[in-house]
């Protein structure tokens, strides 16, 4: 059974999420929260395995109860799932940096947010891959040159291809498609590159695709 927080600072919206995902034989949600401190004390009381988390809620916006979450040990498991009205949110970045495993906008469809929900807690796929791929895009964009890529040295080559792959949305199964390899190696050489960099996630993955220059939306464009 996955267990959920919602956090959202609007009733109906916490309600409407609700009734769709307790509808489903294999999601529960174990706890609501109208503002970033009363999801952090959920989340701390409740240990989900998901929290869908608004951005702009009162007393302690969204971006910081994530950071909260994703800096406490004890919660390392939880995965953040920020929510927004819109695509291009500019604090959906600063919120994937701060460890949030990805981001959903509000009017997704039901099943694209099932899937996600799944998805995130499994661990094995970056969320709306498209949507936040043209997000980091944008802002990794507006750096005048790539970081440094010296974090990478301690990849393999191999690595560091299935990690370009990763940056650019493409799923284990894509990626084992392109390498032709089995989708457990292409999991086996992500997960790898997750361990040797520190990433909690896909999503710190991607970001650090971009950030080292492994990826390129086009900085000197």
């Amino acid at each position: 059974m996955i267990r959920v927080v919602l956090a959202d600072d609007q009733v109906l919206v916490r309600a409407g999420f609700r009734a769709l995902l307790d509808a489903q034989s294999d999601i529960e949600v174990v706890g609501e929260a109208a503002d970033g401190q009363e999801a952090l004390r959920t989340v701390r009381e409740a240990r989900p395995d998901a929290v869908l988390m608004d951005i702009r809620m009162p007393v302690m916006d969204g971006l910081a109860a994530t950071r909260h979450i994703t800096e406490d040990a004890a919660l390392a498991e939880v995965k953040v799932v920020v929510l927004t009205t819109f695509e291009l949110d500019e604090y959906v970045f600063e919120a994937i940096r701060a460890g949030a495993s990805g981001f959903l906008v509000k009017d997704t469809e039901p099943a694209e947010l099932l899937r996600a929900v799944r998805a995130v807690v499994d661990g094995d796929a970056l969320l709306s891959p498209g949507v936040t791929r043209r997000l980091i895009a944008e802002f990794a964009a507006r750096s005048k040159e790539p970081a440094a890529a010296g974090a990478l040295d301690q990849l393999t080559e191999r690595e560091r291809e299935v990690m370009a792959l990763v940056g650019i949305g493409l799923s284990n199964e894509e990626i084992a498609r392109r390498l032709v390899v089995s989708p457990l190696t292409a999991k086996t050489h992500v997960s790898r590159a997750m361990v040797k960099l520190g990433a909690r996630d896909r999503a710190q993955l991607v970001v650090l695709a971009y950030e080292s220059g492994l990826v390129r939306p086009g900085w000197l464009g």
